[in-house]
């Protein structure tokens, strides 16, 4: 029997608008992401719901010894607890119109063999209908609550007297820490690439290893973006006994929040790789992963664990997410910025939420805003933007850091500090007028160092303002992180709306020309193919040049294998248009060349 009912996932989204997600959905069947990287945020939360249920409330200060892994630790089994509850609250419900039990089973999609039973229960006699109901009981799960560490937010901590603290009480590694010493039996999400130490760490944790029935109460998933990515990452895992339980396969651009580009490969060619190469990747695996356990002297399953395929960025109709389990065989679809329009399912301020449900395909947007140098989705007008150009209006450009998540440049100070921050921006912006640029070379360079934004606040605020706690002193706007496809979702929904969307039962797609999930990333591609060329114009090196070559050569591959698979676009193509575009890049390309 499957883990979960449901065959989508809530991916984790921003710091804090899936904060509380499992609290919202688990009960009903759902999963969801926390991010667990922002300890103050999650002390807050932890507050906050301690008071709502009626727990008392100890508070763990900053300073206390390994505060931010403790913090961690006691929102999650605080959560776990809610859940645990609700659950049984709605296992207990009475087989009635409008119960929670009812609305449990019928947010279930239509496929799956036990909507069937559940409808057919008016049509049973007395006795059988009682037996059913049992049997209906004894089959319902809560849904997964996932923790999301992004393995760059690692940054190095010190202590009240300004030490250099151990690598273990680095962000993500206590974080980590954190996790593993939850009660939760659940999965840990590591995106944005390998960091070696951090996984290394994994190996310090029982609970990732497994028992005598090869069963883990904790489980890895790595998000990636192709199979060459998921083999490296997980061989690297396995020569540490550690086994990945899920590749999580995400769109390079056709996403929310960070958008980390392929090299121009398209989603639908690395779907196909991974079904034609699922058992081998498996199998190899396993090989690293049982020599390791066996050289540790550790208990090696008798079988190849299990490993899900996943996938994510872009999905927004019901054919979509059916072809996707039925053509690629994913386990499950993430649907991730659709569900900012439905605060039954995150936490969301009631401002946000209207400029997403109002914006339109224009509004969304790939920005510079982060300060990790990574693109990042976003849309226009959101209120984290139009407080830095209020900041910027009153002659203080730059935000107060006061998480110091992204505090990675080490330029003009010995302690890393944030890009965002004021600190950061009045140094850069002195040291840029010493250069005497002109107003084009000046205006350029200016406008590269103001981009960037609070996010480490910012996508925490959301949710502060909506459960109406106190912000803090530093940056007020929140930084807002929907991907391009949330353009066609209009209106603010409920749960069961949202769900019955994604199963087929209604439609909330009003825009009766959305582009395929595909087509609308090739799309993104070849307009983020562009930027880059006109970024590199001027005077491209050599491997700037072979890089854009490459690129035009993978988009191409992708456009070809979408031609020869023809069902992946359903009934939309509009190749054609594209390959022209193609064609003209590439013979620029050749041109400059």
């Amino acid at each position: 029997m499957k883990d979960v009912l449901h065959s989508f996932h809530i991916p984790v989204m921003g710091t804090g608008f899936t904060i509380d997600s499992p609290i919202k959905v688990a009960h009903y069947g759902i999963s969801s992401v926390i991010s667990i990287i922002d300890h103050k945020l999650i002390e807050q939360m932890r507050a906050y719901y301690c008071k709502e249920s009626g727990r008392l409330y100890t508070p763990i200060e900053e300073h206390e010894d390994d505060a931010r892994a403790r913090r961690i630790t006691a929102y999650l089994n605080l959560i776990k607890d809610i859940v645990d509850e609700k659950f049984s609250e709605l296992h207990s419900s009475p087989f009635r119109e409008g119960s929670e039990i009812t609305k449990y089973f019928e947010m279930l999609d239509d496929t799956n063999p036990l909507k069937s039973i559940f409808k057919d229960l008016p049509n049973l006699e007395n006795r059988i209908q009682n037996l059913t109901m049992l049997r209906l009981r004894d089959r319902i799960k809560p849904g997964k609550i996932e923790v999301n560490i992004m393995t760059k937010l690692d940054a190095v901590n010190t202590s009240k007297t300004g030490e250099k603290l151990p690598v273990e009480y680095n962000d993500a590694h206590a974080a980590l820490r954190g996790f593993a010493n939850s009660s939760l039996e659940s999965s840990i999400v590591f995106s944005a690439g390998l960091n070696p130490r951090l996984y290394s760490y994994l190996s310090e944790f029982e609970d990732f290893y497994p028992d005598e029935n090869g069963h883990m109460n904790k489980k890895v998933i790595l998000k990636v973006s192709d199979y060459r990515s998921a083999l490296i990452q997980g061989k690297f895992l396995a020569k540490k006994g550690i086994w990945v339980s899920e590749f999580r396969i995400e769109s390079g651009l056709n996403c929310g929040g960070h958008a980390f580009a392929t090299d121009g490969y398209l989603l639908g060619p690395i779907l196909e790789e991974f079904k034609s190469n699922r058992e081998e990747l498996r199998e190899t695996l396993f090989g690293i992963y049982a020599k390791a356990l066996e050289t540790a002297d550790r208990i090696v399953p008798a079988k190849p664990p299990r490993i899900k395929l996943t996938v994510q960025g872009g999905v927004g109709t019901s054919e979509e997410h059916h072809f996707l389990i039925d053509y690629y065989g994913v386990d499950s679809v993430g649907w991730g910025s659709p569900f900012l329009l439905v605060p039954e399912a995150v936490s969301i301020d009631s401002k946000s939420l209207d400029l997403i449900a109002r914006s339109k395909e224009d509004d969304f947007y790939l920005s510079r805003v982060s300060p990790l140098g990574v693109p990042f989705n976003t849309v226009k007008g959101n209120s984290a933007e139009v407080e830095k150009m209020d900041r910027l209006s009153h002659g203080k450009p730059g935000a107060p850091c006061v998480k110091k998540h992204l505090a990675t440049n080490t330029e003009f100070t010995e302690e890393p500090i944030c890009v965002a921050s004021l600190k950061y921006q009045k140094k850069k912006i002195d040291e840029l007028i010493e250069l005497n640029l002109n107003d084009e070379e000046y205006k350029l360079a200016f406008n590269k160092i103001i981009d960037k934004i609070c996010l480490c606040v910012g996508l925490g605020n959301g949710i502060l303002i909506d459960k109406e706690i106190e912000l803090d002193k530093g940056t007020q706007g929140v930084a807002i992180c929907p991907g391009p496809n949330t353009a066609y979702f209009s209106k603010e929904a409920s749960l069961e709306e949202m769900v019955g969307h994604i199963y087929g039962r209604l439609n909330l797609i009003e825009q009766p020309d959305r582009p395929n999930m595909f087509v609308k990333e090739l799309g993104l591609y070849i307009d983020y193919l562009k930027g880059t060329i006109a970024e590199y114009y001027q005077d491209p090196t050599d491997k700037q040049a072979k890089y854009i070559a490459q690129f035009i050569r993978n988009l191409n591959d992708g456009v070809n294998y979408y031609e020869e698979h023809p069902e992946t676009l359903g009934h939309q193509s509009g190749l054609e248009l594209f390959k022209l575009e193609l064609t003209a890049l590439e013979l620029d390309e050749l041109a400059d060349h």
